[in-house]
């Protein structure tokens, strides 16, 4: 039998043959996420097609599927539920795809700590915490994202704007399916885990994973608006040092709302701030909006999960749904603030959409500041990329969305790590760049 033909049989073997997938839609569908949000990307895809999926349901299984992928010397991408946004999750190279939700159970779960299989979505963690007085640190804003796949893939989102992202102390242990011949799991902690958080599974596939817990609050969301940007601004810094911090902030100018839903609590025509803060900061919040010439439109006990579709990526979605000619830049940097109007003038019909996060997490209170989507009309790739550089001379930094390559401040450590768990080089190939 070719490699391929022996690892399927393999598979079913270990796995059972309902728990392996040859079918032509299943194959499609783990090979594909949320990256048609990029005009970029999307001109690319579909980059490769899984030849098989497996749908291992224990953590030992992920690491005996993982194995058995190497012995056959056949790719192998790990998968959680897809909501992706740059490619992270798409086989390159065709091959094996591991699909992790069915290894969905939550493990065991203590005073600031959850442990779970890869496969659990943040809303069963947070729903499971809730009951126990706690609630999951940071969530993605699409809550049915899988654990393993946010912390291999994503980076912050909801709870950011206290607890930063992924890498700042969020993941306490993680058990890690290597690509050799051992093939059993391997444990990594604290300071170990770096190299393993936001790198596509280039490092090993996760199996379990432990996750900070705080305190459970009493969220509820206020809706305000503003005449002006520059009120609405300041008004947003404020409310981003309250205490105990919002869950969510996002700002929105006129533009943006315009492809929202309609909703008298965002008013047409104006500056909107929303934010989920704790019940006992209402008044407070409230304050700050009048303080700075704005106006509370709402107050709602179950805005919550309402405002989070309306943040961070969710925009984007919305917006290139409105106006499918929108692309959108990940943005940071003192000018998204000091000088939105210079911002603007830098590429095509810019509109601006900021959230709460902490960017800083070592200067406190004070490290929290606002990041934003930049979306603007996409005029070819050429002049996007001449806009980035446009950009950072008005002094804002640029993430590109646009890449399934890794970017990382750390690849050289990701690199190592992937020498010792991906010899072969195995895992999620195409992402991690050469040196």
């Amino acid at each position: 039998m070719t490699g391929l033909a022996a690892l399927i049989a393999d598979l079913e073997d270990l796995l059972g043959t309902e728990a392996v997938s040859i079918d032509a839609t299943a194959r499609r569908v783990a090979s594909t996420d949320w990256a048609h949000m990029s005009p970029i990307l999307a001109a690319r895809l579909p980059a490769g097609l899984a030849d098989v999926v497996a749908y291992p349901s224990t953590p030992e299984q992920i690491a005996g599927t993982v194995r058995l992928a190497h012995e056959h010397r056949v790719p192998v991408t790990p998968r959680g539920q897809g909501t992706g946004n740059y490619g992270q999750g798409i086989p390159l190279r065709d091959g094996l795809v591991i699909d992790t939700s069915r290894c969905a159970r939550i493990l065991d779960m203590g005073p600031g700590w959850v442990r779970a299989e890869a496969g659990v979505s943040l809303a069963a963690i947070e729903t499971a915490a809730r009951r126990d007085g706690q609630e999951i640190a940071i969530m993605p804003s699409t809550v049915g994202s899988a654990i393993a796949g946010f912390i291999a893939g994503g980076s912050g989102g909801t709870g950011s704007v206290e607890n930063g992202y992924t890498w700042d102390e969020y993941v306490h242990a993680m058990d890690i399916a290597p690509c050799t011949d051992e093939g059993a799991l391997i444990t990594v902690e604290s300071g170990q885990c770096a190299p393993h958080i936001h790198a596509y599974g280039v490092t090993g596939v996760i199996a379990t994973a432990t996750v900070t817990l705080v305190p459970r609050r009493d969220w509820i969301g206020v809706f305000a608006s503003f005449a002006e940007e520059t009120a609405a601004l300041a008004a947003a810094h404020e409310l981003l040092r309250l205490d105990p911090a919002p869950r969510i902030l996002s700002i929105d100018e006129p533009g943006v709302l315009a492809t929202f839903p309609k909703d008298k609590a965002i008013p047409e025509g104006r500056f909107s701030v929303r934010a989920v803060v704790d019940r006992s900061c209402v008044t407070s919040a409230s304050a700050t909006v009048a303080s700075h010439g704005g106006t509370v439109d709402a107050v709602r006990d179950k805005g919550a999960a309402y405002l989070a579709s309306l943040s961070f990526n969710h925009v984007t979605h919305r917006a290139r749904k409105a106006r499918p000619e929108l692309c959108h830049l990940q943005v940071y940097g003192p000018g998204l603030t000091s000088r939105p109007d210079d911002v603007r003038a830098v590429l095509p019909e810019t509109l601006l959409h900021m959230d709460g996060f902490r960017v800083d997490r070592s200067a406190g209170v004070d490290g929290r500041g606002l990041v934003g989507m930049l979306l603007c009309r996409f005029d070819g790739e050429e002049r996007l990329y001449a806009g980035i550089e446009g950009l950072n001379a008005v002094g804002v930094d640029v993430h590109d969305p646009h890449t399934w390559l890794l970017h990382n401040d750390n690849l050289d450590e990701i690199r190592e790590a992937a020498a010792r768990f991906d010899p072969e080089g195995l895992l999620n190939p195409g992402k991690l760049p050469p040196r």
